[in-house]
């Protein structure tokens, strides 16, 4: 890969004219400045500038922690979007037109995937073409949100009251045609975000329903997150809840949770007038700071034995953070802020690289990110969309990024 130019567009470290306000008792007021944080947001800056600059032959999706590492995936499967949207970010926060020219040249290679049979577009798309259109105005982002929302639209199971898995998602290999999980809510914010840049109504109504049949499915009586389920093909009503990524068939799945956190409070922010939505973004969270270990980052699993071996999750950590600071901004409750604020504090300070003078691994590797444990891939490992999610709410934290724009 060619090495990319870094001319500039605006001053480095320069604060965007809608940069994140603290709102505490209806007061909006700058964030305070935090050199420790600024330092972490350029070490990742800077992480994202060499992977460009080397040799990547696909998406950034598992990085080795040691080495520095990517292993690609050669369509995006269903990460790629996460990359495209560092990419983005990293040109708001150093105004180099370098990066938005990647982000443009990543993003048209995700073009292809507009189509296919999976409600995990969310990912791809939400990340790679709404923030593409809401940080730099590219119309080729807003063309491509639209067009894969629609697509997602077509997928909607009036029966279930939800967009399944679809044949090509990612995890088709151990689902059925009648399956649906958690993850797949982040469609909703995609469709919402561009029903509202399209007008189309239509697309609304389905991007509610998915979120609300969503809801239904897997938020649980006391607000914990069941990550999957089987539903009757003709009637609709689910025949089974499980859990097919973590601890057990009955556990919560911390990424499930964090899922949950962000597909709610995403939704809540584009379409204020369902507060259903802003309800469940609030009770999903509240069990979260319940239960996430006094230390801040979660384990792998809320149902795991603990044990100084049990596996750490420094994504859905990072994810939780980002919907925090959703859920902060909505309600303005300072509580949602400090809690966001603790979790990426301690992700900083304990794992993201290098970790004390005696650490010689790259620089702003978020490590320690657990991917599979039932496949036994990437226990404590780099994952594209945890570094995505620090990114961000770093980003946000330092006055470098505002709400409008995530």
């Amino acid at each position: 890969m060619q090495t990319l130019e870094t001319n500039k567009e605006i001053p480095v470290n320069a604060t965007s004219d809608n940069s994140l306000q603290t709102r505490t008792d209806g007061i909006a007021r700058a964030p305070a400045r935090r050199p420790d944080l600024d330092d972490a947001l350029d070490r990742m800056i800077g992480r994202v500038r060499i992977a460009l600059n080397g040799d990547l032959c696909g998406f950034p999706h598992l990085g080795d922690p040691r080495t520095g590492t990517w292993t690609t995936s050669p369509d995006g499967f269903w990460t790629g979007g996460f990359w495209v949207g560092m990419l983005w970010l990293a040109h708001r926060y150093t105004g180099e037109r370098a990066f938005r020219n990647a982000a443009e040249l990543w993003l048209d290679r995700l073009a292809a995937r507009v189509e296919s049979r999976t409600v995990f577009r969310g990912f791809l798309f939400y990340y790679s073409a709404v923030l593409g259109a809401e940080i730099a105005g590219s119309e080729r982002a807003r063309d491509l949100a639209i067009a894969a929302s629609r697509s997602l639209a077509e997928a909607f199971s009036p029966v279930a009251g939800l967009i399944p898995l679809g044949r090509e998602a990612e995890e088709a290999h151990t689902v059925g045609e009648n399956d649906a999980n958690v993850d797949g809510l982040l469609a909703s914010p995609l469709m919402l975000w561009a029903a509202k840049a399209s007008g189309d109504a239509g697309l609304k109504a389905v991007a509610l329903d998915h979120a609300h049949g969503s809801a239904s499915m897997f938020v649980q009586a006391d607000n914990s997150v069941i990550q999957s389920g089987t539903f009757d093909a003709q009637s609709g009503k689910p025949v089974r809840l499980y859990t097919h990524k973590g601890y057990a068939e009955d556990s919560i799945w911390t990424r499930a949770q964090a899922w949950a956190m962000l597909g709610f409070s995403l939704s809540a922010a584009i379409a204020p007038e369902a507060t259903s939505l802003l309800g469940r973004a609030r009770a999903t969270s509240d069990w979260w700071l319940d239960h996430v270990p006094a230390d801040h980052v979660a384990y792998w699993d809320f149902s795991a034995p603990i044990t100084p071996e049990t596996w750490r999750d420094t994504s859905g950590t990072a994810i939780a953070a980002s919907a925090l600071l959703n859920l902060a901004d909505l309600t303005g409750e300072s509580r949602y802020r400090d809690a966001a604020s603790h979790a990426v504090d301690a992700l900083v300070a304990r794992h993201l690289t290098p970790v004390g003078s005696s650490d010689t691994r790259p620089p702003g590797i978020l490590a320690d990110g657990c991917f599979d444990v039932r496949s036994g891939v990437a226990l404590a490992n780099e994952l594209i969309w945890g570094d995505y999610f620090l990114f961000e709410t770093l980003g946000r934290l330092t006055g470098r990024l505002g709400p409008a724009a995530v």
